[in-house]
């Protein structure tokens, strides 16, 4: 276990937002009635200091995409970018890759991408130009590398990662493992032990308490980067989380207030540890999301009292 931090050394950070702020429960519920997209991602600067960037994971953003981001949102604003599914080792048809780089794809018999090293370096270096204005302005926090299930230890070795975290050296990595024979037994220490050698963040989860495969332990509070802890929360419904045909059903979860308590806790214990602890709410149905993270901000101390219900703009 990494040392905890001296007692005369401020706790870390602690940093609250949402995975993306334009889910169809938030348009519907969350934010002004009549708001043009246009202005959701300033408004939603008001509330929190961060957001998840979902988007990135379907397809690399336009570089006036990521300026308009900039231009919407604080100085301080911290933008965490999910990297483009194809890295994350999920089936990938060859639309969602640039056009320019569809020359370079190899395509199965089912029609889905291989991630050959030729190609990861290519997307990833194109990935980083469109996402430059971010680490140029201050306002990038970590990249995300979702992981598929698929991605088990039977079938993969994450010395495949390599070319990827060599990549990334620059900027701040967080990868969430779906498969939780990653975390589990001895492949926990040889998981961790390859995360601390490389200051890859391990994100840590607040999901069901279940052992299906697809479902990581939820008791884990690994610290690999000390720059860094992440903490994504997917809401405590297993049938939801196995059973759900859409994000929204997998995650439709609304925590309660003693719930809410305990994440409170645990993101101050990351913060015993970490210079600064992302908290990502990622139970997407309805505006859950939101209004959870609105009430650890103020379990939090860091505002007073949670945002109205929804206004409505004349």
């Amino acid at each position: 276990m990494p040392q905890k931090r001296s007692a005369n050394k401020p706790a870390g950070k602690i940093i609250v937002g949402t995975a993306s702020w334009s889910d169809p429960g938030f348009v519907e519920r969350w934010y002004p009635k009549g708001m043009g997209a246009g202005e959701r991602l300033a408004w939603y600067a008001q509330h929190f200091e961060m957001v998840e960037v979902n988007s990135t994971f379907y397809s690399v953003p336009d570089l006036r995409m990521v300026e308009r981001w900039c231009r919407s949102t604080p100085k301080d604003f911290i933008f965490d970018v999910k990297l483009p599914q194809l890295l994350s080792h999920h089936s990938t048809s060859a639309k969602f890759l640039p056009p320019a780089l569809r020359r370079l794809a190899e395509i199965d018999s089912k029609g889905r991408v291989r991630l050959t090293p030729i190609l990861e370096k290519a997307l990833i270096e194109t990935f980083l130009r469109s996402i430059s204005i971010l680490r140029n302005e201050r306002k990038l926090g970590a990249f995300l590398l979702q992981l598929s299930p698929a991605f088990s230890p039977r079938k993969h070795q994450l010395t495949e990662l390599d070319q990827l975290i060599e990549l990334l050296r620059d900027d701040l990595l967080a990868i969430e493992f779906r498969n939780r024979n990653w975390a589990v037994g001895e492949q926990l220490g040889l998981t961790i032990a390859f995360l601390r050698k490389h200051r890859v963040a391990f994100v840590n989860v607040d999901a069901p308490a279940a052992d299906h495969f697809m479902i990581m332990p939820p008791e884990l509070n690994e610290i690999t980067n000390r720059q860094i802890a992440y903490l994504r929360l997917h809401g405590r419904d297993a049938k939801a989380y196995l059973t759900g045909k859409t994000v929204a059903a997998r995650f439709n979860y609304d925590y309660s207030e003693a719930e809410i308590g305990e994440v409170a806790q645990r993101a101050g214990k990351l913060g015993e540890e970490a210079d600064e602890v992302h908290v990502v709410f990622n139970n997407n149905a309805l505006d859950y999301a939101p209004r959870a993270a609105s009430r650890l901000r103020v379990a939090l101390d860091q505002v007073f009292r949670a945002p109205p219900q929804t206004p409505t703009l004349f």
